[in-house]
């Protein structure tokens, strides 16, 4: 039977939860690197054992580890992310200029057939790569060469590359999303970026309709079908058919269209979640119920999941990489709240059960198939 690794990471510390194919009996190991911001961990699809974290404090600063034996032992690998060149400035909210500077890595994105490259995105609004496991990284500085770099602000989680969805039949051909930029498009493995944002629409920015600018919480992207791609943004949740290109809304009768985490079922590329907050200072649920939305049809027609979820007085949230799927015939959806849950669906989300309680804010949560 298939087995199933999830790796999650907190506020202080990650943790790598496992189970067999029920999803029902969990091992869960941790805190690994305690007391440290751990922001993401990921594992390779090349090599399961070869996973990624990225920990950050502000007292030691930025930390990337590797493990090569499945999460069982680790050792920090190239820990020097350097921007390339000068790049000039980008703007503050009150229109003051700021200098680029290095902060933290918000996302790995490992490729799918060798475990040697690695895809880093980083605060302030950078993605790095590496072909040697980690030992070094290199900036591709393009991307803060675009024209409208210099209006990129940051969103209250910081001015984060958080979302790089890379098409499966084209290693070349990479989406990101910064907050709060937008979404940019290579198809050249970004020596060159295209602003990718029409028809997304942002009340609070000078230009609602600007070409970059918006506070893009999550992209998804089911690989059989690479040029439709989901977002979660600042409002609103959006569809695009072409790659990118442009965007429609698809919120329907969703009770709240604010929220941050997104995602596709494994095995039917119409079937999406989304977790609604009540808004963008109210970041809990609507009238304090848990529950995740599915729709079957792509968008607009939205259905309320809630079976094993609390349904009263819960006033957590779902952190835009807090949500994950695993690609088991009956497809599981995992996520993780900042009250410290973890959650698991065995049957595609009709039904819930918990898997953690009481450990740290959940940052993100990745799972694994394992053989």
């Amino acid at each position: 039977m298939s087995r199933v690794r999830v790796l999650v990471g907190t506020r202080k510390g990650a943790f790598v939860m496992t189970a067999d194919g029920r999803r029902d009996r969990w091992t869960i190991d941790g805190p690994l690197f305690g007391g440290w911001e751990v922001l993401h961990v990921k594992g390779s699809p090349a090599d399961p054992d070869r996973i990624y974290a990225s920990q950050h404090t502000g007292w030691f600063g930025q930390v990337v580890q590797r493990s090569d034996d499945g999460g069982r032992t680790w050792a920090p690998v190239g820990n020097r992310f350097v921007y390339e060149g000068e790049i000039g400035n980008h703007r503050w909210y009150d229109g003051t200029p700021r200098p680029w500077q290095f902060r933290r890595v918000w996302h790995f994105e490992p490729s799918a057939t060798d475990p040697d490259v690695v895809y880093a995105g980083a605060e302030d609004a950078a993605i790095f790569r590496t072909v040697d496991g980690g030992a070094t990284w290199e900036e591709l500085p393009a991307l803060r060469r675009h024209a409208t770099s210099a209006e990129w602000q940051p969103g209250a989680g910081g001015l984060c590359l958080h979302t790089i969805v890379i098409d499966p039949a084209d290693a070349d051909r990479m989406l990101v999303a910064i907050s709060a930029a937008g979404v940019f498009r290579t198809s050249d493995g970004g020596r060159s970026w295209q602003a990718s944002n029409a028809g997304l629409l942002s009340d609070g920015i000078p230009n609602p309709d600007a070409e970059a600018g918006h506070c893009v919480h999550r992209l998804a992207m089911h690989p059989s079908r690479p040029d439709v791609v989901f977002m979660q943004k600042h409002w609103d949740v959006m569809r695009s058919d072409d790659g990118g290109r442009s965007w429609r809304e698809v919120s329907g009768n969703l009770p709240s269209d604010f929220g941050f985490p997104i995602d596709v079922h494994a095995h039917e590329p119409d079937t999406v979640y989304v977790v609604p907050i009540r808004s963008d200072s109210e970041h809990y649920p609507p009238d304090g119920k848990l529950r995740v939305y599915r729709s079957r049809t792509g968008g607009d027609e939205w259905e309320a999941l809630m079976n094993g979820l609390p349904q009263q007085h819960c006033y957590v949230n779902v952190l835009r990489e807090a949500m994950a799927v695993d690609a088991l015939d009956d497809c599981g959806i995992y996520f993780g709240t900042t009250g410290g849950q973890v959650f698991v669906s065995p049957d595609g989300g009709d039904h819930w059960l918990t898997i953690a309680e009481h450990l740290p804010p959940v940052l993100s949560v990745e799972v694994q198939t394992l053989p």
